[in-house]
């Protein structure tokens, strides 16, 4: 169980590096992109609510798994804490 830990650990530590050193990067379509670029050079700013709605997508799932992973884990928890107590209470 100690050798699995260590190893989930690492792949999030390289998770955690590989986000905070990743270039900034803007996904757009071609044809936002036009959109956006033509609107900037009027002196809009569409293109940065585009960039924020795609990456507002892009986080949406891994918020919403993040959360049931959490949910599970404390609920492994007090299961297994109540499974201490019985032990030590028999």
């Amino acid at each position: 169980m100690h050798k699995s830990l260590k190893s989930i650990a690492l792949i999030a530590l390289i998770l955690v590096l590989i986000t905070v050193f990743s270039a900034d990067l803007d996904a757009q379509c071609p044809m936002c992109r036009m959109a956006a670029e033509s609107n900037l050079k009027n002196g809009g700013t569409m293109g940065q609510g585009l960039n924020n709605g795609i990456l507002y997508l892009l986080a949406t799932p891994y918020l919403l798994i993040g959360g049931l992973a959490y949910f599970w884990w404390r609920n492994r928890r007090k299961n297994v804490d109540a499974e201490k107590q019985e032990a030590v209470s028999a």
